[in-house]
Parts: C-alpha cells; structure tokens; sequence
C-alpha cells in the first residue's frame, strides 16, 4: 500500500483517537440517570418511538446512540446551532440534568429496526469498510466502529440500525451546509468538520448504499 494511500485510510482513525484521548471536563454520565430519563422521554417518544426505536424514517432511532452524542446534539439543538424548527422550542425548555437524563437512558435502549435494502447494501458495505481512496473519501469503519456503534468515548455517532431516510438527508444536509446554522458551526460542533468536506465527495448513490448499509447493521 503506497504512503498517500495509508495515510489516507490512517488519518480519520488517528483523528478519532486523538479526539477520545482528550480529557471530557463532564460527560452524561457524570450524572444522568436513565431512570429519570426514561420518564423524560415520554414527550421524545411521539417522533422517536418506544425506547427511541422510530417507525417514521424521517425522524432518527436514538436506541443504542452514544449518551455523548446525543448531549452534544441537544445542547446544539437548544443552542440553535442546529436549527430545526421542532427540535429547538423542545430542546431549549430542557436543563442539562434533563438533557444528560435522556443521552444515558437512549444510549442503553436497544436499536431495532429495517433491514437494508438488498440492492444497495454490498455497494454500501464496499464504501463503509474500505472507503474509496482514489477520491479521498476514508472508511466508515475508522470513527463509527466494524458495526456501527460510533466511538462512545469520542462522541462519534453510532449508525446501526438508523433509518436510511434519514442518514440520507444528513448526509445531503453536511453537503450542502444546511445541517448546521451560521458561521461558526464547525467549532460548535469539531466532531463534524470531518463530515462537512467528505459528504461533498460522496454521489447521490454511494449516499443511498451506505444509507441502505447502517440501516441494516445489528
């Protein structure tokens, strides 16, 4: 394997591991309860689901999400820096108590779901495990784990069993900008500057096919 090609398929895993290794000044678990969380998220369960397993595609499975992830998210919601016109009055009415509630109750829900799509999960398996180098687009695998899991202590999302709909749209939205509100979302939110350059080198097909793949993924 040639250097450039290495370092490639290294870089995102390096980043990853850089990322866990930095000191966290507080996680969800420094004091959530899932207890508490489980009766918080009565409200969440009319787009989320049951035990965060939504049926609707549109709207994302938080069962299984990493209790980092999912705080992060919240506050960015409730900070408007991810501006969706029903997450944000919800997430502002939440304290961080709440929020840290609800992250370590979802993350030890389990994730079910849709299977993938027999006709684009190989073609989406070939992109999440090796990626394609040639166009400089790294491995799934490298930060969101062999199967779909993320990097709880990173805060990588992790991807198993996530509606396609929706990976699909996120996907389009880091592409495009929309995902997140003004100037400086990249330093609001370091995990997803990755993501905001390699979803532009990524066809409308490989979007759907690795979509398809995490959708499937147990």
């Amino acid at each position: 394997m040639g250097r450039a090609v290495a370092a490639l398929l290294l870089a995102p895993a390096l980043a990853c591991a850089q990322t866990a290794a930095a000191p966290a000044p507080s996680t969800p678990y420094a004091t959530g309860k899932a207890a508490s969380g489980e009766a918080k998220a009565a409200l969440c369960s009319a787009c989320h689901g049951p035990q965060g397993n939504s049926v609707n595609p549109e709207w994302p499975r938080l069962a299984g999400q990493s209790a980092v992830y999912i705080a992060e998210q919240l506050r960015l919601f409730r900070a408007g820096v991810r501006d969706n016109p029903t997450m944000k009055p919800l997430a502002s009415a939440l304290s961080d108590q709440d929020i840290n509630d609800l992250a370590v109750y979802y993350a030890a829900q389990t994730p079910s779901g849709l299977e993938a799509d027999p006709s684009y999960w190989k073609a989406g398996e070939a992109l999440y495990v090796s990626g394609d180098p040639a166009r400089e687009v790294p491995a799934c695998i490298a930060c969101h784990g062999p199967v779909g899991r993320g990097n709880l202590a990173a805060g990588y999302p992790a991807l198993r069993a996530q509606q396609s709909v929706y990976v699909i749209k996120q996907l389009n939205d880091y592409a495009s900008g929309a995902r997140y509100a003004g100037g400086d979302a990249t330093h609001a939110d370091p995990n997803s500057v990755m993501m905001l350059t390699l979803a532009k080198r990524l066809t409308p097909e490989e979007i759907r096919d690795v979509a398809s793949y995490v959708q499937g993924m147990r």
